[in-house]
């Protein structure tokens, strides 16, 4: 499982597990243990590993048991020359240790818990290079005297200076690099982080592949990586500071391929900027909001966006104290049908699991009040290394025995069922955990005792063997795959976000914390407490120790709400139309009295925005003396209408190829125009201050709307209502009545609202049900109104100058911006955050989008075709000799009109 895939893989029984918590294991030399009989002395031959707090040897013969040797209870650590006496057998040198306890482990080759034997002994071993012995025993006085000391600072401090000695004296073997070509980067010291093992040794990155060599060999002369196979790298927080590296070699395994910890930051950060110029796109670097908009456009599930926000947040499976979290989802495990439908099925995401009995909450919340400050709720975190093992027993024994002292947790606190479990985080004064990934994994060998281990008999006699699964369950892989499934379900996409605000987001810390209930032990968040400031070296390792076994919350990644996610519609068809249908027709859309048209012009978009790329040049016109600025089209495609800062309105034929009208209000640009539904009726916005509307049956102005103090610059339309943006700061909102709609003139002009911008606005939009609008100003901020209650809903500064344009997405969740600052953003509506933030190398003018893909006009004068998923341009198209200034496509995506400062109105379509 991927648990274990970091864990040492070798035939050896031997692990860095058998060594003490923080403990670093140095060399190894073959050697024999020696045992004194009555008539001859036995010989047990096997190797010998100097470690820095104990002495281990493990024997070849799999029958005998591993031995380890405390170094703070030995008495007496000799070094006896060779003896040569002609009347008896040469005795080699021998290494002889007086000890008060010896531990005994595996013993007839059988994972348990460890036999400890207190009580004098004396012990022998002979090297088989006898040469070696005594500086082999000079090392073990050494590390005896640090053992020996009686600050634990003290004890760290010369076993440290022991390690970095050792670091300094070696370095990496370039004889291990895969080709005599490969040219050297970097080499420094670190260490390999493995579940509660680090492993000292050297990395060496050259130009083709990094490398880690360990300063003992174990449990390989070196590892490769090659470079061109990294998809992800994160920095780390390793023991509270800023000194891990994880480098993973696919996508989305949450278990890396390596993990480093570096001495200083500086090496650090020039190995992780040196690897990200390998990977693809050349550092495209993930970050929440890139992923919060994958999930919320359905291309990440459920469980894919929890481990990508795990990793984010500093969470490893190398890191006991920061494995990956996951929420308890469900709280029915007594029914023998699992029902998916039924909302009382599922956990309240939006309360801590703390949180979830009120009775209990209520004693604790008394509790809370009565502290001194700083006051915390729970006394015990929901991840810790503790919890990790609880759950994961059956697979890692060796790293339970490890963290336990050579001992199993007591058989009625084991991992023994899931239901009981669930009940006691709902009801246990101390119990408040959530799960790990393997629950929602495939791999089901963690709820099953496949080692046969020996875990113990419970209080009602019972032995602990396979997690008892609820009734709904079948087996251990159909508890997996039901689980997953409500993990994936409708319930858990619609209220994922919240259980998301209380672990990695704003709900994490402060005033919304306490509100929710949600407050843990100080020590537990980042930043909580700067062990370097602490002078006392025993204070400080023992506050460290506190910290890593207590738990630690995962690092703040949200600040603001998190959106939710945009659930999927059911769709009433089974195909759509092909892509490669004529798509010459430039009219917005072919309207079926179908009741699936809207699925099915929906699942046309889809198709066509992914042959988008393939967008073709139809024909072109220049028609006008200056920048493009407006088009329009009528319902039945046969007319183009299109203004220019030349200050004229301009109807073009597309059946004659010509155009046929040219009409001029003023000696002032026009900025924007639309046709009105009946189609009887083009509006012009002007830099004059006025607002135009041109009869297309009678070919004159039909009236003007003089409304503004400065040059109005876009204008939407939506149901009898006029909105009209201007540099004077506002956005105003017009009532047009019905029955005035269709009369040569029009009789009245209401205005309904007025709303006050900062700054000039240069650009407004509506959402397609015409509830929101967005508008886009010169101080780079945007603002989303409801158009029932005029009322700001978000405001949000996210450019740094002008903003061009702005649109909501077709399901009006989210809204684009570009700007002069040449930024993408988009923001969610419901929580004014800003999900995703691209910074392009040219400005972008005008745009049209899908939600994940945009295909904007540049500066330059090229149509771009950006994937908001991974942040880049799939597909560049020469368009005008100048920027692209306005940009029109028609409903079903599949007909494009482009308007530039070069005067050109051209035509596109999309070819398969």
């Amino acid at each position: 499982m991927a648990f274990l895939k970091s864990r040492e893989r070798t035939k050896e029984r031997f692990s860095l597990l058998l060594l003490d918590l923080e403990e670093y294991y140095f060399e190894q030399h073959t050697a024999y243990f020696v045992i004194t009989c009555s008539k001859k002395d036995r010989k047990v031959r096997g190797s010998l590993k100097v470690c820095s707090r104990s002495i281990i040897f493990d024997p070849d013969d799999l029958t005998e048991p591993i031995i380890k040797i405390p170094l703070r209870d030995c008495q007496r650590i000799q070094f006896v020359e060779r003896e040569s006496n002609p009347f008896n057998d040469p005795r080699p040198s021998s290494i002889f240790i007086s000890c008060v306890q010896v531990i005994f482990i595996k013993e007839s080759n059988v994972i348990a818990p460890y036999r400890n034997e207190r009580g004098e002994k004396r012990i022998c071993f002979q090297l088989e290079v006898c040469s070696k012995t005594e500086d082999v025993v000079h090392t073990f006085l050494q590390l005896h005297r640090a053992s020996r000391l009686d600050k634990l600072g003290d004890q760290t401090a010369m076993i440290a200076a022991n390690l970095q000695s050792r670091l300094a004296r070696s370095s990496f073997d370039k004889n291990c690099f895969q080709s005599v070509a490969e040219k050297p980067h970097m080499e420094c010291a670190v260490e390999r982080v493995t579940p509660l093992v680090s492993n000292p040794g050297h990395v060496c990155i050259t130009d083709q592949n990094l490398y880690f060599q360990p300063l003992n060999g174990y449990p390989e002369q070196v590892i490769q990586i090659k470079l061109h196979g990294v998809r992800r790298i994160y920095k780390r927080r390793h023991g509270l500071r800023p000194l891990g590296l994880e480098v993973f070699c696919s996508e989305n395994d949450f278990c890396s391929d390596i993990y480093l910890k570096f001495y200083n930051t500086a090496d650090r950060d020039e190995i992780y900027y040196y690897i990200a110029t390998f990977l693809e796109n050349h550092v495209t670097e993930h970050t929440a909001e890139s992923y919060m908009l994958q999930w919320q456009r359905g291309h990440l599930s459920n469980y894919e966006y929890l481990l990508h926000l795990n990793n984010l947040a500093d969470r490893s499976c190398n890191d006991l104290s920061q494995y990956p979290v996951f929420p308890w989802v469900l709280e029915d495990y007594s029914s023998k049908q699992l029902d998916l439908t039924n909302p009382s099925t599922f956990r309240d995401l939006s309360r801590p699991v703390g949180a979830l009995n009120q009775e209990r909450l209520n004693r604790l919340l008394a509790r809370y009040r009565g502290m001194p400050d700083p006051p915390f709720m729970y006394g015990s975190h929901y991840s810790s290394p503790g919890y990790v093992l609880f759950y994961l027993v059956r697979v890692a024994p060796e790293h339970m025995l490890c963290v336990q002292n050579g001992r199993y947790d007591h058989a009625d606190r084991m991992f023994n069922s899931v239901g009981e479990t669930w009940k006691n985080c709902l009801e246990g004064a101390t119990d408040f955990k959530e799960l790990i990934p393997e629950f929602y994994g495939s791999d089901s060998s963690f709820l099953e005792n496949k080692l046969s281990l020996d875990l113990g008999r419970r209080q009602n006699g019972s032995s602990v063997g396979d997690v008892v699964l609820p009734p709904w369950a079948s087996d251990s892989a159909d508890f997996l795959q039901k689980h997953r499934t409500a993990l994936e379900s409708h319930f858990v996409s619609e209220h994922l976000h919240e259980w998301i605000d209380l672990v990695f987001g704003f709900k994490q810390r402060g005033s919304e914390a306490v509100a929710a209930h949600n407050v843990f032990h100080p020590l537990t968040y980042e930043g909580g407490i700067d062990c370097d400031s602490i002078q006392d070296p025993d204070q400080r390792i023992a506050m460290l120790t506190q910290i890593l076994e207590f738990g630690q919350t995962p690092k703040q990644l949200f600040t603001s709400p998190h959106p939710q996610r945009i659930t999927a519609r059911l769709h009433n068809i089974t195909h759509s139309p092909s892509a490669t249908s004529p798509l010459s027709e430039l009219s917005p859309a072919s309207h079926s009295e179908d009741s699936s048209f809207e699925d099915l012009t929906e699942e046309s978009r889809k198709l066509v925005w992914s042959n988008m790329g393939n967008l073709k040049l139809v024909c072109s016109q220049k028609i006008h003396k200056e920048a493009v600025t407006g088009v329009a089209v009528s319902r039945d495609g046969s007319s183009i209408f299109s203004t220019s800062q030349d200050s004229t309105l301009k109807m073009f034929s597309r059946e004659l190829k010509d155009f046929q009208r040219s009409v001029s209000f003023s000696n002032m640009a026009l900025s924007s125009c639309l046709l009105l539904a009946e189609g009887q009726t083009v509006v012009c916005s002007s830099w004059d201050n006025n607002v135009y509307f041109y009869s297309v049956p009678f070919g004159r102005r039909q009236d003007t709307l003089m409304g503004h103090d400065d040059a109005v610059s876009r204008v939407c339309w939506f149901d009898e209502r006029l909105y009209t943006a201007s540099w004077d700061s506002t956005v105003k909102v017009w009532r047009c009545p019905a029955d005035s709609s269709s009369n040569h003139k029009r009789s009245q002009f209401d205005l309904l609202s007025e709303l006050e911008h900062d700054a000039g606005v240069n650009t407004i939009s509506l959402s397609a049900a015409g509830t929101l609008l967005v508008s886009g100003c010169k101080d780079g901020t945007v603002s989303i109104w409801d158009t029932s209650s005029f009322s700001a809903l978000q405001q949000v500064h996210c450019h740094s100058g002008n903003i061009h344009h702005t649109a909501f997405s077709p399901d009006s969740r989210h809204v684009l911006s570009v700007g002069a600052d040449c930024c993408m953003k988009v923001v969610d509506v419901q929580t004014g955050m800003v999900i995703s933030s691209v910074k392009a190398d040219e400005e972008q003018r005008c745009f049209c989008w899908d939600g994940s893909w945009v295909l904007a006009g540049g500066q330059s004068g090229d149509l771009l075709l950006w994937d908001l998923i991974s942040n880049t341009v799939t597909k560049r198209i020469p368009a005008h000799s100048g920027a692209v200034t306005t940009m029109w496509m028609n409903e079903l995506c599949s007909s494009v009109i482009t308007g530039g400062d070069d005067r050109q109105t051209k035509f596109w379509k999309i070819c398969s």
